[in-house]
C-alpha cells in the first residue's frame, strides 16, 4: 500500500477530488483550508489580506498501482494549472488496525 499526500491551491479541489473519483480511490482524508508556500517559486498561501489564497489537501492511501497511476494523473494536471500549485508525495504505509 503506498500513501499520496497531495497538497495543491484551492481552485484544484474538484479536479483533484475527481481524479480519486475516476480513479476510485474511496480510502483518503482531506483538509480544505492549509497554508503554506512552494518550496521553489510558489506564492504564499496564508489565507490572509496580504496572501489570500488557500491550498488544500488529501492524504490518499491505496495499492501501489494506483498511487503510481495518480501521481502520473497530477503530473498531468500539475503541467495544466502550473500557477495554481500542486504537489504530491508518495510513502509505503502499513494498515494497522
Amino acid at each position: 500500500m503506498k500513501a499520496v499526500f497531495i497538497v495543491y491551491g484551492q481552485s484544484l479541489t474538484e479536479p483533484v477530488a475527481q481524479l480519486l473519483q475516476k480513479m476510485d480511490i474511496r480510502g483518503f482524508t482531506r483538509w480544505d483550508e492549509v497554508h503554506g508556500r512552494g518550496s521553489d517559486k510558489g506564492e504564499p498561501h496564508f489565507g490572509t489580506h496580504a496572501w489570500p489564497s488557500r491550498n488544500g489537501s488529501i492524504l490518499a492511501v491505496t495499492e501501489d498501482l494506483k498511487a503510481e497511476t495518480l501521481i502520473g494523473a497530477l503530473k498531468q494536471l500539475n503541467l495544466q494549472a502550473e500557477q495554481q500549485g500542486l504537489r504530491a508525495f508518495i510513502w509505503d504505509a502499513e494498515l494497522g488496525v
